[in-house]
């Protein structure tokens, strides 16, 4: 177990590494001119280096393992989870990233994807869905899951400060759970305030306007370790909770899909169909948009916090999830009404 003064020692010290270190592959990815060029699709104006998910890796994969090896975990336990879920991030940074440099077709991303989903779930401590489905469905409906939620994390990295914002708060609020809990912290929980640091180290370069993007060598991992710590929340039988703190990103992300395939488009492409897109596109800066995301996710992480202190047995984690889905409804509408103003 972890004291919360040490964490925060912690959480101070990544941030800062990760800052630096991001810094650092900024300059050698503008040297080799491996930049995001604007588009038709994009959100962006200017050429932005792409893949500083380099620079948040180098300094979150060793973290991880460092946790897994000297704190316990009363959720996880002790298991090739410590080695085989860091490992997986690797192998799907390096492929993402020689799609970053290069292109990859769809099909080897997504076979080496599903991979990893498949192979995490089996090390799931528990069923995610709480014995609702028999063990092998449960587990494999959570890698499905599991892989959906990398490409949706993906997928939703399209505007600056966006990708830092989520992922802070996921992990900052999978903290604050353990916390609640007690007061030591065990290592699924410093696994997420590592996670929650690394990104606020990466928002400082990618803060409106973006200096940096993560490129899908950083946003493919992240969304990969993200779903991992969910999932493990979920096993542990605080489901609710772990719908409840990526639920903007899960909505926007599955309703845009959803309606894509209903206009019969294609809906793998590329495209500006999100909520969070059609708010750029009606006027507003990406700053306003990511920081209304930000209140929300907070707003969030305080529902996720009530699901877990009620308890088991009591109506409060369904009506925390219930105001949450109605949050969350009210942000996308807030994103999707037009304007007239111009951006600021």
């Amino acid at each position: 177990m972890l004291e919360v003064r040490t964490a925060v020692i912690i959480f101070v010290a990544i941030v800062v590494a990760a800052a630096v270190l991001v810094g650092l592959s900024r300059r050698l990815l503008l040297r080799h001119q491996i930049l995001d060029r604007p588009n038709a699709r994009s959100s962006h104006e200017t050429p932005t280096p792409r893949g500083g998910g380099l620079g948040v890796l180098a300094i979150l994969l060793p973290a991880w393992v460092v946790v897994s090896f000297t704190i316990p975990s009363t959720i996880v336990g002790d298991s090739e989870a410590r080695w085989v879920i860091p490992l997986a991030a690797l192998l799907l940074a390096a492929v993402s990233w020689i799609d970053d440099v290069r292109g990859l077709a769809p099909g080897p991303r997504f076979a080496v994807q599903l991979s990893a989903g498949f192979v995490g779930a089996l090390l799931i401590p528990g069923q995610v869905f709480q014995g609702l489905l028999p063990g092998p469905v449960d587990t494999v409906v959570a890698a499905i899951g599991w892989v959906w939620f990398v490409n949706l994390f993906n997928f939703m990295d399209g505007i600056d400060g966006i990708s830092g914002v989520e992922t802070i708060t996921i992990g900052l609020g999978i903290t604050l759970i353990g916390m609640l809990a007690g007061g030591s912290l065990d290592a699924i929980h410093v696994q997420s305030l590592i996670v929650a640091a690394a990104a606020a180290g990466f928002l400082v370069w990618n803060w409106a306007p973006a200096r940096i993007f993560l490129g899908d060598s950083g946003s493919v991992p992240l969304g990969y370790l993200l779903g991992w710590l969910l999932l493990s929340l979920a096993a542990s039988g605080e489901w609710q909770a772990a719908a409840i703190l990526p639920l903007y990103y899960l909505a926007d992300a599955t309703i845009t899909l959803f309606r894509r395939i209903a206009r019969r488009e294609k809906f793998w492409h590329a495209h500006r169909d999100h909520y969070y897109q059609a708010a750029i596109k009606h006027g507003m800066s990406h700053a306003r948009v990511s920081t209304a995301i930000a209140v929300v996710n907070l707003l969030l992480v305080g529902l996720a916090l009530v699901s877990v202190s009620a308890g088991p047995g009591t109506p409060w984690p369904w009506v925390a999830l219930l105001a949450a889905g109605i949050l969350v409804a009210l942000l996308l509408a807030w994103l999707a009404r037009p304007r007239t103003t111009a951006k600021n």
